[in-house]
């Protein structure tokens, strides 16, 4: 895992009891990887189904501009992965 790469994903949750917007950023290789992990962990979370999710926008973070302690170490190569 050399390049390790940083998505920011935006959306909202729409379910009759609970509407509230979210911003995760995520570890992924692709977009679509960072989107399937959204959709995991929110329905983990907070048991939302998929069609209660409404994704806005993916986009690829730069590494200055990570907002997640943790996920800025790893990027930076100050932590490994598992330790």
């Amino acid at each position: 895992m050399d390049h390790v790469k940083v998505f920011r994903v935006t959306g909202e949750i729409h379910k009759p009891n609970l509407k509230t917007s979210f911003k995760q950023e995520i570890v992924a290789d692709k977009p679509e990887h960072a989107k399937e992990k959204v959709y995991a962990e929110l329905g983990s979370r907070h048991r939302v189904k998929r069609y209660h999710i409404k994704i806005i926008n993916i986009e690829e973070v730069p590494p200055d501009q990570i907002t997640n302690p943790t996920l800025k170490k790893l990027v930076s190569g100050e932590e490994k992965v598992g330790e």
